[in-house]
Order: structure tokens, then sequence, then C-alpha cells
């Protein structure tokens, strides 16, 4: 083997070993997104180092996810929504609302959020995110589509674009943010600090 080809080797060895999820991508910082993660994907996400995952799949977690997530000190918070639900159910979005408090509540960061794919559930509680930082439709349903690609779904877009994010009112008002200091890539970073000391801390949560 020439030196060449050895160092090709190494750097797909190294690629392999540390591979992340399909469809990972960052949204914000310290907020990612991808597909279920697997056993050898769990080399790239200790690198995230994560406080939280936010998993939108109904299904039992696979013992080989708890224990990585155990051993790196990392909260579940599953919101079971199955993979082809009617979304304009109430009950789903009172789950995406849930799973929303979970994801800007910034003690969570660094999050990952996935479901099976990494395209339709998640790309529907990213869509919901994104009308709460007003963005406007047109370039949250390009981000929607940019991940669902062919199989993108006229009924998540109609969901992300009624989804009333006035409901989320109550839970900005009792967590109150603050701008201080800044991130790896020099852009403000939001702290958390709450006024109110009956705020209930987040649990897992399984809907």
């Amino acid at each position: 083997m020439t030196m060449v080809e050895e160092a090709v080797a190494i750097e797909d060895e190294i690629k392999s070993v540390m591979a992340p999820p399909h469809n990972f991508s960052v949204v914000e910082d310290g907020v990612y997104r991808s597909s279920f993660p697997k056993p050898s994907n769990f080399a790239f996400l200790q690198t995230l180092n994560l406080r939280a995952i936010i998993c939108l799949c109904p299904e039992p977690y696979p013992e080989e996810n708890l224990e990585f997530l155990q051993s790196h000190n990392i909260r579940l918070f599953q919101f079971g929504i199955e993979g082809k639900t009617d979304l304009s159910q109430s009950i789903v979005k009172n789950t995406i609302t849930e799973a929303l408090k979970v994801l800007i509540d910034v003690r969570n960061h660094p999050v990952l959020i996935h479901c099976n794919s990494g395209k339709h559930r998640t790309g529907c509680l990213v869509g919901c995110m994104r009308k709460l930082q007003n963005w406007c439709l047109d370039s949250v349903f390009e981000e929607y589509k940019k991940f669902a690609g062919a199989k993108s779904r006229n009924t998540d877009l109609k969901f992300i674009e009624t989804f009333d994010i006035s409901s989320m009112r109550q839970c900005l008002y009792s967590i109150i943010y603050q701008y201080q200091g800044f991130s790896s890539n020099k852009k403000p970073r939001l702290l958390f600090r709450s006024d109110d000391n009956n705020v209930q801390k987040p649990q897992l949560t399984k809907v």
C-alpha cells in the first residue's frame, strides 16, 4: 500500500467512526436535527456534547441508544407521533406544542431533534420553531422541502402554516431569555434566566 492509499484508508476509517446520522444538519447554534441515530453514529453524537434528545417516534427507544444517553448524561424527551398521523388532530398539535416548549428551553441545549428519517415530523417541529422566529412561510417551506425532498407532504405544510404560535406565549412569558456573551461562531448566545422560582423544570416526557 502506498502512502497516499494509506492516508485515504485512514481518512475513510475516521469518517466511518465519526459518521453523523442521515439527514443531520445544524438548525441553530446548539440545535441539531437528524434521522434516528444508530450505534454507528454515537461517536459523532458524542462530539456535540448534547444535553437532550427530542424523539418524535412512538416506539420504545432502543436499549443501545438508552445506554448511550445514560452514559453521557443526555436527557430523552420522547413525544410519540405516528409516522403518517393526521396532523390536523388536536392531540398532535398539543404534542408538537409540548415538544416545542422543550426545544426552545435553552437549559436543554445542545439538543438533537429526530424522528425516523428526519424529514416529516422533525420538519414540522422545526417549521413551527421557525414561525416563532418570525421566518416568512416561503423560507419555512423551503427548509422543510430541502429535507423532505420528493416525499414532501402538503398536509405537513398546511400544519405548519396553520400552527398557532400564540399558544406558546405563556411558555415564553414564564421563561425569560437574555443575550449574554458569544457562541463559538461569534453570534450572541441565548442563555436562560428565570425570574420565577415556580417554573417547572422539564421532565422526561412521553405522549
